[in-house]
């Protein structure tokens, strides 16, 4: 009976240890071309957890198969430090300027007339006190330009806006927003065909320099039912309402995975012509084990990474919790402090980071 346990025990972690492997392959494939890793790196921490379970089962059992899961952990180290700082920063804040990016889930507001959460979300940045605030899945009612003043006003200072919006129904608006307490000189955009996702980028001038800030809000998976947990939704109904679900959730991550990737790459052009250095913000709704986190960071860098302490987690939703929102940016600036801002008025956490100026 014990050989049997044996062999069963060895074979599942041999299995997962497989499985972490791939999940390596992630970020080198694009998923254009090949689909199959981008779905072992969306599970890369939950891989790691289950491997580091098997490490200390076998070393508490004094058996030499813990080395398996050890070597495969230690071959992407790397990929362990995106998502969890152990040196938490001592610098100093001193003459530096504060970068906050934050999905604010449209405000919780879905037609309800009494929701507060954009007065409560709006308060909260008010009093962070952000040089510059980078906002996704902006929502308003009415009139637009009434509103950027509204809020420009609530936040208490006198902030430049930038915002993109789209139409969706009769006076409302979803889009993506920058405010800035340093003059916006110059403002622009990029297209992402087919796709509702935005990216803006804002040229801001802080003493006598210019940076360029690109706010981002790519493609996401679209999951039909976001109101259920990952669970429920995979236990919900027949074993036949089951498969269907698990074929519409895959069929959803492939598309997502795809169009992330064109989108990625349409940024990265743009942030290397870019003539100004850069700072890279928002939701890319992909992981830090993922193609398109590589190609948008290759060359920049992560201020999480940089300046962060802990568990890196930013989705806070009801489905699986993840790494995917971000701050990243340009050698030509140092990372002082990066926090994440652990409220709950959104299915994403605020991120913050606070820069030494370029000068």
């Amino acid at each position: 009976m014990k050989k049997i346990l044996h062999k069963i025990l060895l074979s599942v972690n041999i299995l997962f240890a497989f499985a972490l492997l791939i999940s390596y392959l992630s970020v080198h494939i694009n998923p254009e071309l090949f689909i199959l890793p981008a779905f072992f790196g969306l599970a890369f921490p939950y891989l790691l957890l289950v491997n580091i379970f098997f490490s200390i089962i076998w070393a508490v059992l004094l058996r030499y198969e813990a080395i398996i899961s050890v070597i495969v952990i230690a071959i992407g180290f790397t990929h362990l430090s995106n998502y969890i700082r152990f040196g938490k920063s001592n610098e100093s804040t001193d003459n530096s300027f504060k970068v906050i990016s934050y999905n604010v889930k449209l405000f919780d507001n879905y037609g309800n007339p009494d929701n507060n959460t954009e007065e409560i979300i709006i308060d909260f940045l008010k009093n962070q006190d952000a040089d510059i605030i980078c906002l996704q899945e902006f929502y308003l009612y009415g009139d637009p330009e009434k509103k950027d003043s509204e809020i420009k006003n609530a936040l208490g200072d006198n902030y430049f806006s930038h915002m993109k919006l789209t139409g969706s129904g009769k006076n409302r608006y979803y889009g993506i927003a920058t405010f800035s307490r340093y003059p916006i000189v110059q403002k622009g955009q990029i297209i992402h065909p087919r796709s509702s996702s935005l990216t803006i980028f804002s040229d801001v001038i802080i003493g006598h320099d210019t940076l360029r800030i690109f706010n981002n809000h790519l493609q996401s998976f679209r999951l039909k039912n976001m109101n259920r947990s990952f669970f429920d939704e995979m236990t919900a109904g027949d074993n036949n309402e089951t498969f269907g679900l698990f074929k519409s959730l895959a069929a959803s991550l492939k598309k997502g995975f795809v169009i992330r990737a064109q989108q990625a790459e349409a940024l990265k052009t743009q942030i290397n012509i870019s003539e100004y250095p850069v700072i890279v913000v928002g939701d890319f709704n992909d992981t830090p084990v993922s193609w398109s986190y590589r190609k948008i960071r290759k060359g920049l860098n992560d201020s999480f990474v940089s300046a962060g302490y802990g568990a890196g987690f930013t989705y806070r939703g009801n489905y699986p919790s993840n790494r995917i929102d971000y701050i990243l940016y340009d050698d030509a600036l140092e990372c002082r402090f990066f926090d994440i801002l652990r409220v709950k008025y959104s299915d994403h956490y605020p991120v913050s980071a606070f820069f030494a100026r370029p000068f």
